[in-house]
């Protein structure tokens, strides 16, 4: 495969060497491809590990998310964090000497919110709620859901409209920072009274119960504590109620799932320029006026990336040269990418916010000397971002399937059938389109909207509920799904640009060649499976993206 000669000339105000052949103009309005990834790779890059993450309760990043769950970077409170927390504190302490009624510090919880408690048994009320609220069921959630939820429960915590003491939140971030994992069970919230059951789990290894994964075993909360000389906690009054009120569940698994998209939103930009190519595709669908005249931002992006993917490209024709113009599935990918793009780009407005929000019920407002019941646990925000973020990813697969189809289909293509040269003794890539139809078509259910149903709760109390917790489990089967049909657009596109000649793109000569590197082009038939690994693997882990951002940045 011959590579560039040269490296791309792209610079504002002016006319790069693609876009002039063809009479585009690169306006300053226009943000440059490698300009944007340059942005994310600047935004991404690890942070120092011996500086650890400071919660405040304000200040919570994605970044930060990103670098604590999946990188372990140590957490710690600051100091004003613990001094807002002391001040709730102290107010929870008023309350109870002064015998007020307040709903979760001095009465029962939910349907038992009328329901006194006496001052001499608040510590049981505490313990009883952790204890009788752990009855979640399904398999475990993973480590980094389990990391996400004790980091941003911490931060709520923080904010210091809990009324919980610091040592409780510190003890959390003890076992976030030593690694002791409690094992939550996945199904059992409904994303309402806050993530009651799955955060009740994570708060027994708290107070010596439950169950824990630590240095690679799962193993007794109790004996864990004993090895690392901590002493089980006795929770104070509201304390308890403090640390399962919230939608942290909701919110850790949506962070995750907004890391992934990101990286499936910019690796089907490459891959569907890659398809481009070898379709001797017609980019001039993608000039600048076209899609200014529409004005929808993530469209423009997602346009201006492929001209500057495909820029210097000898693969690609002309309106007339071949055909009049493209199907869908190649003239609309900006306006079906860009689209996922505004949705990704809405979702993590929300979450950034749900990163430090206070979520549990009461809040105490110890300046205002206020304690108000509501519902900020209700995880109604989280709950529609999950689904319309399933709905925008899933649409990501769905194009993606059809331009595989026509990759692999002759009639479509005009290349060999299922790029193979020894078509029926082989059979080529035939059937990575039978897997890349069965999991969009298995996306078109999962991406009902979970927030759309509601089932009563607490004798009627807790009368209308999100299904958040739901609605982010099945976005995470979405986004896997997803990554797995790009994959397979990947190698589908890899393997016709063979039969083809003439120079690849500035951006996306560099996406061939890594490919190329984990996976050879196809003569006899293999096993496909290693294949697809390799490809998940270069989306998953941003090496596809970070590839192509080096050349054209360079």
């Amino acid at each position: 495969m011959t590579k560039h000669s040269h490296p791309p000339t792209i610079t504002d105000g002016r006319t790069n060497t693609y876009e002039a052949k063809r009479g585009i103009e690169t306006t300053d309005s226009m943000p440059l491809f490698y300009e944007h990834f340059s942005q994310i790779k600047e935004e991404s890059a690890p942070m120092t590990q011996a500086d650890p993450i400071i919660l405040d309760g304000h200040s919570l990043t994605l970044q930060a998310f990103r670098e604590v769950v999946l990188h372990a970077r140590p957490v710690r409170l600051h100091p004003d964090a613990i001094q807002q927390m002391s001040r709730s504190r102290e107010m929870v302490e008023s309350l109870l000497k002064a015998g007020d009624t307040v709903y979760g510090i001095t009465t029962g919880f939910g349907k038992f919110s009328d329901t006194l408690i006496d001052h001499s048994q608040v510590q049981d009320l505490q313990r009883n709620l952790i204890v009788s609220h752990a009855c979640g069921v399904g398999e475990p959630l993973s480590e980094e859901a389990v990391r996400g939820m004790m980091l941003l429960r911490a931060n709520a915590l923080a904010k210091g409209h809990s009324g919980i003491r610091p040592i409780v939140v510190e003890r959390l971030l003890t076992f976030l920072n030593e690694g002791i994992h409690p094992i939550v069970p996945s199904q059992g919230s409904l994303g309402a009274s806050g993530d009651l059951a799955p955060l009740a789990h994570m708060a027994l290894p708290l107070i010596g119960e439950g169950m824990v994964q630590f240095q690679g075993e799962k193993q007794e909360a109790q004996v864990v504590l004993q090895k690392q000389n901590l002493t089980p906690l006795v929770l104070e009054a509201k304390e308890g109620l403090a640390l399962i009120n919230g939608t942290q569940l909701m919110a850790s698994l949506l962070s995750i799932s907004l890391l992934k998209a990101e990286e499936l939103i910019n690796a089907a930009d490459i891959i569907s320029a890659l398809t481009v190519e070898a379709l001797n595709g017609i980019p001039h669908a993608y000039h600048p006026l076209l899609h200014e005249a529409r004005g929808q931002v993530g469209q423009i992006a997602c346009a201006t990336q492929l001209r500057n993917l495909l820029q210097g490209s000898e693969r690609v024709t002309q309106p007339g040269e071949k055909r009049v113009q493209d199907a869908y599935s190649l003239r609309c990918i900006p306006q079906v990418h860009g689209a996922s793009r505004d949705t990704f780009v809405h979702v993590k407005h929300i979450v950034e916010r749900e990163l430090n929000a206070a979520t549990d019920n009461p809040l105490l407002f110890a300046e205002e000397r206020e304690v108000i019941s509501g519902g900020n646990f209700h995880g109604q925000p989280l709950a529609l971002a999950a689904d319309f973020l399933s709905i925008a990813m899933a649409e990501l697969a769905n194009i993606s399937e059809r331009r595989t189809e026509r990759l692999v289909n002759p009639q479509l293509s005009g290349l060999p059938a299922f790029l193979t040269q020894q078509g029926g003794l082989h059979s080529g890539y035939m059937i990575l389109q039978y897997t890349a139809a069965s999991l969009v078509s298995e996306n078109k259910t999962l991406c009902h909207p979970a927030s759309v149903d509601s089932i009563p709760s607490s004798a009627n109390q807790e009368d209308h509920v999100s299904m958040g917790a739901f609605g982010t489990r099945k976005l995470h089967q979405v986004i896997r799904n997803v990554t797995h049909v790009l994959a397979i657009e990947s190698i589908c596109a890899s393997q016709a640009l063979e039969f083809g000649t003439g120079l690849l793109g500035a951006g996306t000569q560099p996406a061939y060649d890594h490919i190329r590197k984990v996976i050879p082009p196809l003569g006899d038939d293999r096993e496909s499976g290693a294949d697809m690994v390799a490809a998940v693997v270069l989306i998953q882990s941003g090496q596809l993206r970070q590839v192509v951002a080096s050349h054209l940045s360079g």
